[in-house]
């Protein structure tokens, strides 16, 4: 089921809270959360704030108890449930600091629910501040009005990602020597789906052979034009949305 779309968006600050929401909840908020609301946001008694927890759903609250450096929302009522993301998984050699929070973001925006960095031998990256693309991905959905967050996953090797693949789940790749248009490819596979985006350098030539002989990999082309890791994850992510109905 796609997505419900979160336009025209409302003005009012939205917030994730890692805590569960329920009518007539007390939700007290210091450090970052409250310093966004007070001196960003110019919060004050009484303004509406809307809660999301990724369980359910998304709620409206009222401020009290606004002090200097804390306050307290007080949930009001249940605006909308937990939307049922499209099953698509991103599977991403990491990048350098910077385009890998920039996947995360346009990843949470696009609709992603998983997202699982892969290791290869080109790889440049080895070792991710999880926490960091994880607030990437809660600041990510805060703007663009999701209320389930993407599942991040630690880091795992591409030989381990095959070897455990779901049988269920079509792999589409991007193959920089060609393969089926991508579009047209994932058309021709509906349901439940992943996208494999390799290293800035590719994959060599035994990890591609790799690939290409899972039951499950689909070799997708994306254009006439060499693309960055990070824009191949968009568009690719962009046109599965696109064929699955989420557009």
């Amino acid at each position: 089921m796609p997505a419900t779309p979160a336009w025209p968006p409302d003005s009012s600050p939205r917030l994730f809270v890692d805590q569960p929401l329920a009518e007539h909840a007390r939700i007290r908020l210091d450090g970052a959360q409250a310093h966004y609301l007070l001196s960003v946001m110019r919060v004050k008694d009484g303004d509406v704030v809307r809660l999301f927890d990724d369980a359910t759903g998304e709620w409206l609250a009222h401020a009290t108890e606004v002090r200097k450096r804390d306050l307290t929302l007080a949930v009001a009522n249940h605006l909308r449930p937990r939307e049922t993301v499209p099953d698509l998984w991103l599977c991403i050699a990491p990048t350098k600091k910077g385009r890998i929070d920039w996947v995360i973001e346009k990843a949470c925006e696009l609709g992603v629910d998983r997202i699982v960095p892969v290791l290869t031998r080109r790889t440049v990256v080895d070792r991710l501040n999880l926490d960091r693309l994880r607030s990437h991905a809660v600041e990510a959905a805060e703007q663009c009005g999701r209320t389930a967050l993407p599942t991040l996953v630690e880091p795992v090797k591409l030989p381990a990602l095959l070897r455990d693949w779901p049988a269920e789940r079509a792999l589409f790749f991007a193959d920089e020597t060609g393969g089926v248009p991508a579009l047209d490819a994932m058309r021709a596979r509906p349901g439940p789906a992943a996208i494999l985006i390799g290293p800035e350098g590719g994959f060599d030539p035994e990890e591609r052979e790799q690939v290409c002989a899972h039951p499950q990999a689909v070799g997708m082309a994306l254009g006439p034009r060499i693309l960055r890791a990070e824009t191949a994850a968009a568009a690719a992510t962009a046109l599965w949305m696109a064929a699955a109905g989420d557009w």
